[in-house]
């Protein structure tokens, strides 16, 4: 196990070098002045479209707007919005949240780029099914001799839709809040009792294809944030006269604090190219995923002949994820002072606030939220997987990733969260690669799009 956890911080470290903070963070800059700022001005416009103002039910495609993006929603705000959002506190402080926004509101961009070109760019399946997403629109886009790009990006897809991180924490949810307070012994056999529920209940799912997971992500995404939401701002109510403070101090803390790494356990400067910025961004993008190229597969099944409406609606993700539910997470740590005074890590520290603000129920409550949240990443995390699977093996044979799917909840319910978290965090980076270089290429052609539906709007 020793071996299995220093080969993770090892891989993760080579991925998340300078070299991937360029790709992202520069290129999504890039994106963002090419297209003159569009996610700010064009923001009531994609409100619009995803309330289904410009839906038609005989545009080509699968399932609404609106279902797409929950679809991308259900996998994004997940266990990275609680999970990730307090590891990157605990071991960046406060300022590290500061670098999340900074990867959410680029993110935005990339996530317009990316999301746009997977409508312009739909390619079809060994079975003559519509499909989108960056494997496609690599091939269908750049042509045959760029597919190195679309394998790469798929090879590295199917290990990243595996659920290990929302699994081994919804597992580590349970045991603290649940079975340790109540005197219950935690062993592997009670955590394989969690992963045989989370089986039967994923496999229910996930094998009745995308339109069960967009219809039940649809009902459990919007409920899940407005639960979160509410239990957050009770303890920032809870605990108001904190709240300026933590507030300014993760402006502060973004310059001048100290961040600990992990592996020395010595300060380092974190400036704004230290390492808290990368731990920022690399937390970001395990919350909002822009730039990595899930989203866009979800995004791709949209029912829309206008590929810009559909990268309008998916640049709202990084809005709700992470400008919206990651700050709630981090402002609910630092304002009951749990992130200093224990040393619990991922979602236990969650809980420690969650308990600390309402004491006796708390933890509960956030289990709710924290199971809501896993499962719904588990449904959406599946149909990744095998679209990724389809694209490099056919259409045919994709079920046989369920089947990979399901063993690995197993793997994740009994490893440990560092090794887990790591391998992700790696694996992610080698599918921003191709993600980000293709839309980058083909930036100018979304900017030539934008333009033409801008046309097409004014002669509606």
């Amino acid at each position: 196990m020793d071996f299995i956890n220093e080969f993770a911080s090892h891989f993760s470290s080579l991925a998340w070098g300078i070299p991937l903070l360029v790709l992202l963070i520069g290129g999504g800059l890039y994106l963002l002045i090419v297209s003159r700022f569009l996610p700010f001005r064009f923001f009531g416009h994609a409100i619009q479209v995803l309330r289904g103002k410009y839906d038609d039910p005989n545009d080509p495609g699968e399932i609404s707007h609106f279902k797409a993006l929950t679809t991308a929603l259900s996998s994004t705000i997940g266990m990275g919005n609680i999970a990730g959002v307090a590891l990157a506190i605990s071991v960046g402080g406060p300022g590290a949240m500061f670098w999340m926004w900074i990867s959410a509101i680029v993110g935005m961009s990339t996530k317009f780029f990316t999301s746009t070109l997977a409508i312009m760019y739909r390619g079809k399946d060994s079975n003559g099914d519509l499909q989108g997403g960056p494997m496609y629109f690599i091939t269908e886009g750049l042509g045959k001799n760029w597919k190195f790009l679309a394998v790469m990006f798929s090879f590295f897809g199917m290990l990243g839709a595996l659920p290990v991180v929302n699994v081994n924490q919804l597992k580590q949810a349970i045991n603290d809040i649940i079975l340790i307070p109540n005197g219950v012994e935690v062993s592997l056999g009670s955590n394989l009792i969690i992963a045989a529920v989370l089986v039967v209940l994923t496999s229910v799912v996930i094998l009745g294809g995308l339109k069960r997971i967009s219809n039940i992500a649809s009902k459990m995404v919007p409920s899940m944030v407005i639960l979160y939401f509410v239990l957050v701002l009770i303890i920032l109510a809870v605990n108001y006269t904190e709240v300026p403070k933590y507030f300014i101090m993760i402006f502060t803390d973004a310059f001048e604090a100290n961040y600990l790494d992990p592996e020395s356990n010595k300060d380092v400067l974190g400036g704004v190219l230290g390492a808290l910025v990368l731990l920022g961004i690399k937390r970001g993008a395990f919350s909002n995923e822009a730039g990595i190229g899930t989203a866009p597969m979800a995004h791709g099944a949209a029912k829309t002949d206008e590929p810009v409406r559909e990268g309008l609606v998916a640049m709202l993700g990084p809005v709700i994820d992470t400008l919206i539910v990651c700050t709630l997470t981090s402002l609910a740590i630092l304002v009951t002072g749990v992130w200093e005074t224990t040393s619990d890590n991922g979602v236990s520290l969650t809980a420690s606030a969650f308990q600390n603000a309402m004491p006796g129920y708390g933890q509960y409550l956030l289990m709710i939220c924290v199971f809501i949240f896993s499962v719904s990443s588990l449904f959406s995390y599946a149909y990744y997987g095998t679209k990724c699977t389809s694209f490099l093996i056919g259409a045919n044979k994709k079920h046989y990733y369920n089947y990979l799917y399901i063993l690995s909840i197993i793997l994740a319910a009994t490893t440990p969260f560092e090794a887990m978290i790591n391998l992700i965090d790696g694996i992610f980076a080698f599918m921003a690669i191709p993600t980000m270089l293709a839309t980058i290429i083909m930036a100018p052609r979304v900017v030539r799009e934008v333009k033409a539906y801008r046309e097409r709007l004014k002669n509606t």
